[in-house]
C-alpha cells in the first residue's frame, strides 16, 4: 500500500496538520504510559488533562468546550475497523506512526465501506494532526520497531459507555460507545460491532 506524507495535499480532505502548539510536557508525560504488544486505549488521563498545554487545545481547537486527553499505544499492522465521531479528533504522534483513513461519505447506503478506498499516511513523531469528523479512522499502525504512542484528544465523554436507549436502526446500529460510530472487518472479531467493511483487511 502506498504510504503518503501527512503534509501532502491528499491529507487535506481528512484532516489538518496543526502548528504552533507547545507539546513538550505532553510528550514527557507520555513517556510513563505503557507500550503493550497489542493495542491499549485509555480515553482520559488526569495527568495529561491537567497540563497547561492541554488547555490550549481545549480553547483553540474545541472552542472552550470540555475535553478529554488520553492515549492509544501499542503495536498494530491491520485496519480491522473504521470509526468516526461527530467532532474532530486531535492526534499527537509521540512516536512515528501510520494512520489508515477514509471518508465517511464513502459509506454506502447499505452501511458498507469498501476498504480499497482507504489511504495511508505517515505521521512523524512530534506532529499534531486534527482528524475531521467526516474522516473514518481507527487505531494507528506501527511505523518503527517497538510500537507507537499516540495522544488522543476528544470532547469529554467520547468513547464512554452508552447509558441511553438506541433504536438499533440506521446509524444507531453502528454506535458502540458515546460519540463513536464503528463498522468492523469480519476478520477483526470485534464483539458487538457491525461488520460493514468489505474487501481486504488492509495490512501495513
Amino acid at each position: 500500500m502506498n504510504i503518503q506524507e501527512v503534509t501532502g495535499i491528499s491529507f487535506r480532505k481528512y484532516g489538518n496538520v496543526l502548528e504552533g502548539f507547545d507539546i513538550s510536557e505532553i510528550l514527557k508525560e507520555m513517556e510513563h504510559t505503557p507500550l503493550p504488544k497489542d493495542v491499549i486505549y485509555v480515553p482520559s488521563v488526569q495527568a495529561l488533562e491537567s497540563l497547561e498545554e492541554a488547555k490550549a487545545f481545549r480553547n483553540s481547537v474545541f472552542g472552550g468546550l470540555p475535553i478529554q486527553v488520553g492515549y492509544c499505544n501499542g503495536n498494530n499492522d491491520k485496519l480491522n475497523a473504521m470509526e468516526y465521531h461527530c467532532s474532530s479528533e486531535i492526534n499527537i504522534a509521540v512516536t512515528d506512526m501510520i494512520l489508515l483513513l477514509g471518508a465517511r461519505q464513502d459509506i454506502a447506503v447499505n452501511g458498507t465501506y469498501d476498504t480499497s478506498l482507504t489511504e495511508a499516511f505517515f505521521v512523524p513523531a512530534g506532529t499534531v494532526v486534527e482528524i475531521y469528523a467526516t474522516t473514518l479512522h481507527y487505531a494507528p499502525c506501527t511505523a518503527v520497531e517497538g510500537g507507537f504512542r499516540c495522544v488522543v484528544i476528544l470532547p469529554e465523554g467520547t468513547n464512554r459507555e452508552i447509558d441511553f436507549l438506541l433504536s438499533k436502526k440506521g446509524k444507531d446500529k453502528w454506535m458502540t460507545a458515546k460519540n463513536k460510530w464503528l463498522i468492523a472487518h469480519p476478520e477483526a472479531g470485534i464483539e458487538g460491532a457491525v461488520c460493514g467493511l468489505k474487501g481486504e483487511n488492509i495490512t501495513i
